[in-house]
């Protein structure tokens, strides 16, 4: 009786397209985390921390790293892909916006069949990590 119950649970369309989307994301997100962890481990591009001075900073919390370091915090790491050492941060990036784009993409079938709790809650869901990752919101400072 339970094999039988297991075979009649199907998938929704808007559970197979938001699982494609975060399976594909998850796969370039960390082939991107691969290769630049390549380009910074064989020194292909400089880094923005010499190697030799890199100890120096392990002991350190995040606001003494940044003051010592010269960086600024939120999204200045942007300025700073042309070094190897935050070249990282773009699979990083990838890998924490692909469930953004995954609600984004669900919101239309969700509309279209109406079901406007599921719908409402991809909205809110899309509108909170989007506010979130804007950095709009400063905690802790």
């Amino acid at each position: 009786m339970a094999e039988k119950a297991s075979q009649d649970i199907k998938a929704r369309p808007e559970q197979l397209i938001y699982a494609a989307i975060l399976e594909k994301g998850m796969f370039i997100g960390l082939a991107v985390l691969l290769i630049t962890f390549i380009i910074y481990a064989f020194g292909i591009i400089e880094p923005y921390i010499p190697l030799d001075e890199i100890s120096r900073y392990w002991s350190m919390n995040v606001h003494d790293y940044l003051h010592h370091a010269n960086i600024k915090g939120g999204w200045s790491w942007v300025r700073l892909l042309k070094y190897s050492d935050f070249l990282n941060f773009i699979g990083i990036a990838i890998l924490a916006g692909v469930t953004i784009i995954s609600y984004v993409a669900i919101i239309p079938i969700l509309v279209r069949t109406k079901d406007w709790a599921y719908a409402i809650f991809a909205v809110a869901e899309v509108l909170i990590l989007g506010l979130a990752a804007s950095g709009l919101l400063a905690v802790g400072h």
